[in-house]
């Protein structure tokens, strides 16, 4: 009887190619999760400021009326999870502001932040934004058209 020997050819990858693999998405990883994070708090921000936004018209309409809104729900405000509680809204001879705080269902980069918008007798708004309570509030979170 003939020995026959049949080599046969390793299959798989060795450890240090498994290695150099995690190594490699434990750095993507690394950057890509903060910048992830960011984008979230930005966009949350961003859909509080016009869901608040979108209370301007209504308040033209009712200062039209010769009426002082003083209530969010005066203005068709419904609800929204990201904020702690229905914004605050305070008029008085045609200028007044309506504000929003964010809640503990939004990011904790945000968590805390007031955007404010002013309306002047006149009829110009404007927006503030103060920071959130978590001490990580990067300017960036700022919508646009927000001082």
């Amino acid at each position: 009887m003939k020995n026959i020997q049949v080599n046969h050819a390793q299959k798989g990858f060795t450890l240090i190619e498994l290695m150099i693999v995690v190594a490699i998405i434990g750095i993507l990883a690394a950057i890509a999760i903060p910048q992830y994070q960011d984008y979230v708090a930005r966009s949350q921000v961003n859909r509080v400021y016009s869901e608040i936004s979108s209370l301007k018209t209504a308040t033209e309409e009712q200062l039209m009326r010769g009426i002082n809104p003083s209530a969010a729900s005066q203005l068709g405000f419904t609800s929204s999870n990201l904020m702690s509680t229905a914004p605050t809204v305070s008029f008085t001879g045609g200028s007044g502001t309506i504000s929003a705080t964010l809640g503990t269902d939004a990011s904790t980069a945000v968590a805390g932040a007031i955007i404010t918008l002013n309306r002047q007798a006149n009829g110009t708004w404007t927006c503030t934004v103060s920071g959130g309570s978590a001490g990580s509030w990067k300017t960036d979170y700022v919508p646009t058209g927000c001082n």
